[in-house]
């Protein structure tokens, strides 16, 4: 998957698979370049690798907590701008972030349209780009911003959960994705439907996107779904 400008980088720093993972697809949804870290010193590792635009950072941590990798962040000059995710949400915590150099704070559970609002706040005030509208992967392509796909030069015309799936394929590109993770970000955690609803989409999918090339929908057996050159 390919973007013309650069994105917004963003490093996610948290412990939790599961939520590492919704803000990572959250994420990649809308058009960040988005790094995982687990641990206190893989972040401060990645910060210096990756050079993010913006950190999403747990305050609780199996080996540093936030508090004190922000402390030893800008000890070291680092000033990138830290969004700290936590279910500690008294006031002394929260003032104890804030004056040690973090930019903001949201309390778990969290919404992950408001962390995305947050993080397109704070990468504004840096002049940069909030995410991508372009997307590719061989010769397909989607524009956010025109609402349309194109595979090999020609317009594919999808229903707006087609489109919707497709965009979560195309930018999770390589990765494998569950049914119950489609279900999730497609359809929403309320959905009350049936879960074969997935399979019908895809084989929509399938349909308009692989009759005009290569396919590039896979099925990976007992696990779920991803898009790649095949």
């Amino acid at each position: 998957m390919t973007t013309p400008d650069r994105a917004g980088r963003v490093l996610v720093v948290d412990d939790e698979d599961n939520i590492t993972f919704l803000l990572d697809s959250a994420l990649r949804h809308f058009g960040f370049d988005v790094r995982v870290a687990a641990t206190g010193r893989a972040a401060l590792s990645d910060v210096e690798a990756f050079s993010p635009d913006v950190v999403l950072l747990d305050v609780m941590l199996p080996d540093l907590d936030g508090f004190e990798i922000v402390r030893r962040m800008r000890m070291h000059g680092t000033k990138v701008p830290v969004l700290f995710l936590t279910a500690r949400d008294t006031v002394d915590d929260k003032v104890r972030g804030l004056t040690l150099g973090g930019d903001d704070y949201v309390t778990k559970p969290f919404s992950l349209e408001e962390v995305v609002a947050r993080i397109q706040v704070i990468l504004r005030r840096q002049g940069l780009s909030a995410g991508s509208s372009r997307f590719e992967l061989a010769d397909l392509e989607m524009d956010d911003e025109a609402h349309l796909v194109r595979r090999a030069g020609q317009v594919i015309d999808l229903s707006p959960t087609e489109y919707k799936l497709l965009r979560f394929l195309l930018v999770n590109a390589g990765r494998v994705l569950s049914r119950n993770q489609i279900l999730d970000h497609v359809w929403e955690y309320d959905f009350g439907g049936h879960a074969t609803v997935v399979e019908t989409y895809i084989s929509y999918l399938r349909k308009k996107v692989d009759q005009l090339g290569p396919p590039l929908i896979q099925t990976i057996r007992g696990i779920g779904y991803t898009l790649r050159v095949p």
